[in-house]
Formats: structure tokens, C-alpha cells, sequence
């Protein structure tokens, strides 16, 4: 097989397996608050900032940057920007649950200015791009074609995980509860389920998985900027928008389209990269012309 096809193939695969971590936290938190939450982007934005700090706390410990050492980073950067999610909807998000979607949207809107400013304020250095590390290194021949091993990682971990957010949703009591929230918070508390317990629980699982996908963005890049979250977070909504707002499936769905509209910008014309996420966006214009539920989205008939 064309080396270079082989090239293009990867990196659709991988693009839209990053923009996939972070659309299922869009689709998982609009399909239980009916809220768009602007700032989701940029939360998850913070994980690999937390990774290159936890990375250089454990060099100055241990000296070298070992396999075990890069995945605690990980570890710590998920869990931490998991509690930072929760910790968003306590002080901001969860004030506006009975306000006008306008309004929610809004302060997430303002919440995503605020992380990013507090980043650049108060990271060391946080307005200069920051050299990001690879997750992982070395390469595998398939014939005479040479595979990197990260891009494998990435996309081998991303179906993992969304295999195992499937399970839960479909197969284990909290996405039980979680479903049932979503359905009918009032009628979920008469049942002895306490919504603001799933709430905290999805904000966690949705923002741990975007700092997943941040991960991966900032390592695939070998950069990282505290305004990454903005495209990123941009990205990740027109996927979910596109697959359906609240579709799980639906979020891979866009992602792989936006992903693939990408890849094909960059394969044929001149300077691809430039005016790649021109055609992602334009796509997503015309998607909402033309179906603006989404791909696998439900329409909903409103009675005014």
C-alpha cells in the first residue's frame, strides 16, 4: 500500500479520534442538562497543562521521564481536570439550571474566558507555547511501511474508551441512572435517585475523557498553548452538532467527518493545512442547513 495514502489514513484516524474524546463530553452533558456547555473545551484544555506539570515534578524526583512516570502525569492530569470539572458546574454551571438555555450558555461562554486567562496568568510562562512530549515513541514496520507507534496508542486507547462508556451507559446501574435523569430529573428523585449526584458524576466523566482527548491533541501537535481550548472546543461541538447533540454515536459520527474533511483539505490542495478547518466549518454550515437535528439527532417539535 501508498505510504503516503497509508499517512492520510492515520491521521483521519487519529484527528477524529481526539475530536471524538472531546464531542462525547458535549453529547454526554447536553443529553442530561439540555445545556451547551461553551467552556468544555477549555476545561479540558487544562489536563495537559496538569500532565507537564505532574512530568516535571516527577523528573525532579526521579530524573528521567519513564513510561511509569508519564503515565501517572496522565493519571493525574484525567483525575484532576475531572474534579475541576465537577468543581465548573458547582460554582458556575448548576446556578442556571432552571434559567433559559441563553443564559447557561453564556456563563460557559465566560467560564472558557476565565480558564483560559487564569492559565496564562498563572501558569509559569502560560502565554508561550510549551514544547509537548510524545505519549508514545518508536515506530512499527507493516511491510515497507513505516507506523509511528503514538498514532496506534491513540486511536487503540480512544475505542477503549468509548467501549467502555457504551458499557456503562447501557450496562451498569449509574448509566441506569444517568438515562433516567436525563428522561425526567423530578420523576429520577421520586425513584430515589439523586440528580446532583449524576450531575457531578457526567461532569467528571465528560471532562476527564476531554482531558484524554486534550492529551492526545497537544501530544499529536508536539505544543501546547492555553488557547488551544477555543479550537478545540469549537471542533468538538460542530462534531457533536453534526453527528446530533446528545447521540454518543452520533459525536464519533462527526468527528469522523470533520476529521476526514481535514485530512482530504490537507492531501489535495496547496497549503491544506492552512484552510482546513475553513471546509470543517463550511460542512458544518451546510449540515445545519440541511439537517439541523443532526445526523442521528431527533428532531423536537416545540409548542409555542
Amino acid at each position: 500500500m501508498d505510504s503516503l495514502l497509508v499517512q492520510h489514513l492515520l491521521n483521519w484516524i487519529v484527528l477524529g479520534s481526539i475530536y471524538t474524546l472531546i464531542a462525547i463530553g458535549f453529547s454526554l452533558l447536553f443529553g442530561l442538562l439540555n445545556v451547551i456547555h461553551f467552556s468544555h473545551g477549555d476545561v479540558s484544555m487544562i489536563g495537559p497543562f496538569i500532565a507537564l506539570a505532574a512530568l516535571q515534578a516527577l523528573l525532579g524526583a526521579a530524573g528521567n521521564a519513564g513510561l511509569p512516570a508519564i503515565l501517572a502525569a496522565l493519571a493525574v492530569a484525567i483525575i484532576g481536570t475531572g474534579l475541576i470539572g465537577i468543581g465548573a458546574d458547582r460554582l458556575v454551571i448548576s446556578r442556571f439550571r432552571k434559567s433559559p438555555a441563553m443564559m447557561a450558555l453564556v456563563a460557559t461562554v465566560a467560564l472558557g474566558t476565565a480558564v483560559r486567562e487564569m492559565i496564562r496568568g498563572f501558569y509559569p510562562q502560560g502565554s508561550n507555547p510549551k514544547a509537548f512530549p510524545a505519549i508514545a515513541e518508536g515506530v512499527i514496520m507493516l511491510g515497507d511501511t513505516r507506523l509511528p507507534v503514538q498514532p496506534l496508542v491513540i486511536i487503540g486507547v480512544t475505542v477503549v474508551v468509548v467501549l467502555l462508556i457504551y458499557a456503562l451507559m447501557q450496562r451498569t446501574p449509574i448509566g441506569v441512572r444517568i438515562r433516567a435523569v436525563a428522561e425526567d430529573r423530578d420523576t429520577a428523585r421520586l425513584m430515589g435517585i439523586y440528580p446532583e449526584r449524576i450531575f457531578a458524576f457526567t461532569f467528571f466523566l465528560a471532562s476527564a475523557v476531554g482531558a484524554l482527548g486534550a492529551l492526545f491533541f497537544a501530544s499529536h501537535a508536539g505544543v501546547l498553548r492555553f488557547d488551544f481550548g477555543v479550537q478545540l472546543g469549537l471542533i468538538g461541538f460542530s462534531a457533536a452538532v453534526i453527528g446530533g447533540l446528545g447521540s454518543i454515536s452520533g459525536a464519533i459520527l462527526g468527528a469522523l467527518a470533520i476529521a476526514g474533511i481535514e485530512a482530504i483539505v490537507q492531501a489535495t490542495l496547496a497549503d491544506g493545512a492552512s484552510y482546513r478547518l475553513v471546509f470543517a466549518f463550511l460542512l458544518v454550515i451546510l449540515m445545519l442547513c440541511l439537517r439541523p437535528s443532526g445526523l442521528l439527532g431527533k428532531a423536537v417539535v416545540e409548542k409555542v
